[in-house]
């Protein structure tokens, strides 16, 4: 037995007669004849294989009737849901909505954004995850996760970016380094010994080379930005660290942070999803929300070339594509007061 023959108007058939135990009443709640109602109920009843009605001067159920009914009723409400679903769709974002971000920006974003979101959002079950570039491009193309807050852009046609902001960086440092006691910010190409970096395939290294202006990978590194910051401390040396990062930092004392400047150098971060999402329009929506919130010390996204990415895993080898002409500028706020 297939479910050919059967429709879900033949269910709203089904149910009419049992509520009102009358085919006329029935077929007039429909808003079709009679004849043809009763005509549509008996075919169901034959593809049934049994009868619901129990004819006569009153229309009564049969027992197979009673259970055929109730789960007459239960496949409309599931058909009604379908259709609450895509109303969800078209409006507002609704349901579980999987967002991922760069190890090196989501514990620090995260906290920022979330309450807003929720508040902008109330139909949305955010599932937040972390990982790397690579890794979570290759689950967003596949369906995997539905946004990405990564460092942009990603130069993957198949995939649409929507830049939110620039964040500076800044030195990070021992208490006791000289750099931590310079007179004025030290300058772009800090091309001197004792920088340390992440591990391959986080972005962050590869920036953090580019604007150091060194050619060759250093010595030492760091699985992540918490151990890397705890090296910092013992004197190992120092390095670029993301803004949002080093104010997370209350550790100890040990550690110090200096801002370089209000034309410093940062990375450009941006919200992504998959190009063929039909939710498109609300992901644009929703990057223009983050957009709004004040976030002290970050920067509106210049048009300018990005730094560069560690290449792995970055889709098909497009060169890196511009920002999109729809994007809203960033709201300003002033860069960071110099620390220590």
């Amino acid at each position: 037995m297939t479910l050919a023959g059967i429709t879900l108007r033949d269910l709203e058939y089904l149910v009419a007669v049992a509520d009102l135990r009358h085919f006329r009443q029935a077929a007039e709640r429909c808003g079709v004849s009679q004849p043809g109602l009763s005509a549509q109920v008996a075919k169901l009843e034959e593809r049934l294989g049994a009868p619901v009605f129990e004819r006569g001067r009153t229309v009564m159920l049969t027992p197979f009737g009673e259970a055929a009914v109730a789960q007459a009723r239960v496949v409309l409400a599931e058909a009604r849901t379908l259709l609450d679903l895509g109303a969800q769709w078209r409006g507002d974002l609704a349901g579980p909505l999987r967002m991922a971000s760069i190890e090196t920006v989501g514990p620090y974003l995260f906290p920022l954004i979330l309450r807003p979101l929720r508040e902008a959002y109330p139909k949305a079950q955010f599932r937040l995850s972390e990982g790397r570039t690579a890794g979570l491009t290759a689950e967003l193309l596949a369906g995997t996760i539905d946004l990405l807050l990564a460092s942009t852009p990603l130069g993957d046609d198949r995939l649409v970016e929507a830049d939110l902001y620039v964040e500076p960086f800044v030195v990070a440092c021992a208490a006791d380094h000289p750099l931590a006691s310079a007179d004025a910010p030290p300058p772009v190409d800090l091309g001197m010994e004792g920088l340390l970096l992440l591990d391959e395939g986080h972005c962050l290294r590869d920036q953090a080379l580019a604007v150091c202006a060194l050619g060759t990978r250093a010595a030492r590194h760091a699985t992540g930005l918490e151990t890397l910051r705890h090296m910092i401390a013992a004197g190992e040396g120092w390095t670029l660290m993301p803004l949002l990062a080093a104010r997370r930092s209350d550790a100890d004392s040990l550690v110090r942070y200096v801002d370089l400047g209000p034309e410093g150098p940062g990375r450009r971060i941006g919200l992504v999803w998959r190009r063929s999402d039909p939710r498109g329009p609300r992901f644009m929506e929703l990057a223009k929300r983050l957009r709004d919130l004040e976030i002290p010390g970050l920067r509106a996204v210049p048009r300018l070339p990005p730094l560069p990415h560690s290449g792995e895993g970055m889709g098909r080898g497009q060169p890196p594509k511009p920002p999109l002409e729809t994007d809203l500028p960033l709201r300003h706020t002033p860069p960071p007061n110099r620390a220590g």
